[in-house]
């Protein structure tokens, strides 16, 4: 295949799609860009068609750390497992692309989306999905496209919609909505947002089909290129499954039979008649017949459950469980489930049961992200898990699947725009949701469990957040929105449809749908029921837990803050971190010392306190009129320095040790000795002048001596040493040994006449 390329810009931004030129043994490649980032994908379809009851899709994005000019961190300097973020990447080209192949198509799949360059200015995410709705059309593959993904963001000052933003522009952006789909409808849906209202929503979805519907035009402008340049795309034979007539007829006999089965309120007792009903069917096929038809008799199984839910829904009104189609199932709510731990909530929904359990830790716990997005990490973490024993079966616990990620990122997003600054809230906060029992919208229970969670911990949120899954029915001509799904609900119908947020707006949004007739009346109707659900499922969860704790619970840490001169940071931290450790060790609280001077101290309330006064001290500059009492740490013949603060020295003149003439200040102090004194002056240099409180009488050798005729008017200025004392004037670094002895005494240095 001849290298064809086709640029074009829409909506201020320079894109380009090219194919031709890299990995031409692959099923079908495209090269994509947006501005300098660039992605390359790549498609690759088996010969075989699998043995499978499903299509096998799979979808890999790869990060490289070459494309941002960096390194990978770690021992091995290799990229090993996938961020989080390209997970939700690959998640996001996957879902779009996998109700758009045709029913029965069983070959397996791969696509492969490596990101070669990565600008920092323009996201490629989004242009992924691009790239892989054209390799998958330049290679021949069975595909309904185009299609295409754009993010939609909104400039808060002039409120008007952007088409892939870039990472500035979304700085200032309210929303964050992810649309892919096809010119006429769209599949899928990811949004974050800033509390804004249904309204406003759909106007951004409906600027976003029309975006999507540009990019879909310039990808057949680049398909027409390929082929006046290679001739029509290669065209393999794929087979499909399809369906069998007398196989149909013989299991649909069974209807009536499937309806009465699916009609249990409870889980696992009607998957297990079901389950019965499917082999008592499959066992009125000979051992011929099965081996002959092995494909299409799981097939005609599944849809017969499918068209037996979906019809009692439209024809009846009635769901599964008795339901209405707007109605919530009962709700169990409980704050403060667990002791100890800083904060937690239990919400149950029907039989989606989570357990969400809120953590605080220091600031300089954050999370640090190494991707290719220009992000540092962040101080707001949720995680999901989703154990086997949720759903009553076995299976292996490891390390996050693909679908925890993606949910427990959904409940993040949805609690990210509520969540206090650093500056209202010193903390580190991480939230895990562990999924006890599931039947549908999870990931909804966790968002509303992690709020009970947090609010349990004392966490000032602006406002809570609720969330409820919405589906939808269309058969025979017939819509039915509906509210809170179940499992059965959202595997066997249309739409799964995610909402959360507050009184005040929607802070997320995902949805996956398989339906191509999906009006903006639907939408419409379909945001209104979530608000409504979201409403109820918020008053029960307020009634439960009616606002956030005024303070943190005593088992977490406590955190002051403070700020503190940047010129003093070093001062706190001392030579080789002396200083900062040794209070550590002796409170045992927890510092963390930002470069802008913010100090965070994480411990008890008294270690706190405790540390808080001795960082205090140690940044303190004494002002005129101050009285301390200090302690002697260095003598010479013209006075004696006197430590006042930690690091901070004063100079005590002869003149003021006593009462009368004193000859030599050994006669009156010693190294050690405590003494009340007062600032008298703090110079230019923050050289600072002591007087001494409570003055004894001089010794009453020195009351004969020779009084100089100038008496106490002397002060340190009038006795200026060739080498000066090394802390007179200067502040001591705590730990510096320059002046100390072995003992840990202050040493005088040896001083000259002249």
């Amino acid at each position: 295949m001849a290298k064809v390329t086709h640029e074009f810009d829409l909506y201020g931004k320079h894109y380009s799609l090219e194919t031709g030129e890299l990995a031409k043994q692959a099923t079908g490649e495209c090269l994509v860009k947006c501005g300098d980032s660039t992605v390359n994908v790549t498609v690759v379809v088996s010969k075989e068609r699998k043995d499978y009851d499903f299509f096998p899709l799979t979808v890999d994005f790869i990060e490289k750390m070459y494309a941002v000019g960096r390194i990978p961190g770690g021992y091995l300097k290799r990229e090993a497992r996938p961020s989080e973020k390209a997970t939700l990447t690959a998640r996001m080209i996957d879902r779009p692309l996998r109700p758009s192949f045709p029913e029965g198509f069983r070959n397996e799949v791969q696509v492969v989306a490596m990101p070669l360059v990565a600008d920092q200015v323009n996201s490629v995410d989004t242009i992924s999905v691009m790239g892989a709705s054209a390799a998958l059309t330049v290679g021949g593959v069975p595909f309904e496209g185009p299609l295409a993904c754009v993010r939609i963001g909104r400039n808060t000052d002039t409120d008007e919609f952007l088409v892939n933003p870039t990472y500035e522009e979304r700085k200032t952006s309210d929303l964050d909505l992810e649309l892919a789909g096809s010119a006429s409808y769209i599949s899928m849906l990811e949004a974050g947002a800033k509390e804004i209202p249904e309204e406003d929503m759909l106007a951004a979805m409906s600027f976003g089909q029309e975006a999507i519907a540009a990019f879909c035009e310039e990808e057949k402008k680049f398909f027409d290129k390929v082929r006046a340049t290679n001739g029509e795309f290669p065209h393999r034979e794929y087979v499909l499954d399809e369906p069998v007539p007398e196989v149909h007829e013989r299991v649909f006999a069974h209807y009536d039979e499937m309806s009465t089965a699916l009609k249990d309120t409870d889980k696992l007792s009607r998957i297990d008649k079901i389950e019965a009903l499917k082999e008592s069917i499959q066992a009125e096929f000979s051992e011929e017949e099965q081996q002959e038809w092995n494909r299409a008799i799981p097939v005609e199984l599944k849809s017969l459950e499918k068209h037996a839910m979906r019809r009692m829904v439209v024809e009846t009104g009635e769901r599964v469980d008795g339901r209405k189609a707007n109605e919530v199932r009962p709700l169990y709510i409980k704050g403060n489930y667990l002791p100890l731990v800083h904060g937690s909530g239990l919400f149950q929904r029907g039989q989606t049961q989570v357990l969400s359990v809120c953590t605080l830790g220091m600031l300089n716990e954050w999370q640090r992200l190494d991707t290719i997005e220009p992000v540092d990490g962040k101080r707001y973490i949720h995680h999901y898990n989703f154990p086997p024993y949720c759903t009553g079966e076995t299976g292996r616990i490891g390390s996050p699947k693909r679908r925890e990620i993606g949910h427990g990122a959904l409940a993040e997003r949805a609690l990210l725009p509520v969540i206090p600054s650093e500056e209202e809230f010193p903390y580190t906060i991480r939230v895990v949701s562990e999924v006890m029992e599931s039947n549908g919208s999870s990931s909804m229970a966790s968002t509303c469990g992690s709020t009970l969670a947090l609010m349990d911990a004392g966490v000032p949120i602006k406002r809570p957040v609720s969330g409820v899954a919405m589906g939808l029915i269309q058969e025979e001509g017939k819509t039915v929105v509906l509210t809170d799904i179940q499992g059965l609900e959202d595997f066997l119908g249309d739409m799964d449809f995610k909402v959360t947020g507050t009184t005040k707006g929607i802070t997320a949004m995902q949805m996956d749908n398989k339906a191509t007739g999906l009006t903006p009346e639907i939408f419409r109707q379909a945001l209104q029921q979530a608000h409504e659900g979201r409403m109820f499922i918020l008053d029960a969860m307020l009634d439960a837990v009616p606002k956030p704790r005024e303070h943190t619970k005593a088992s977490a840490p406590q955190i002051i803050s403070l700020h503190i001169a940047t010129d003093k940071i070093r001062d706190v931290i001392g030579s080789g971190g002396k200083v900062i450790r040794g209070i550590q060790e002796d409170t045992g609280a927890a510092i963390d010392i930002q470069e802008d001077g913010s100090v965070f101290i994480s411990g008890t309330a008294a270690a706190g306190k405790e540390a808080a006064e001795r960082i205090k001290q140690i940044v303190k500059v004494p002002e005129v009129g101050e009285e301390y009492t200090g302690r002697v740490v260095g003598i010479q013949p013209f006075g004696a320095f006197v430590e006042l603060l930690p690091g901070k020295d004063g100079l005590l003149h002869v003149s003021r040790v006593a009462k009368g003439h004193v000859n030599k200040v050994e006669d009156v102090l010693s190294i050690g000795d405590e003494v009340k004194v007062k600032v008298l002056d703090v110079d230019e240099k923050g050289k600072i002048s002591l007087d001494r409180l409570d003055k004894p009488d001089a010794p009453a050798a020195d009351t004969n001596h020779h009084h100089d005729t100038h008496g106490e008017r002397h002060d340190h200025r009038d006795h200026e040493p060739r080498e000066r004392h090394a802390n007179h004037g200067f502040h001591r670094h705590p730990g510096d040994q320059g002046a100390l002895g072995g003992n840990g005494q202050h040493t005088p240095r040896r001083h000259h006449e002249g």
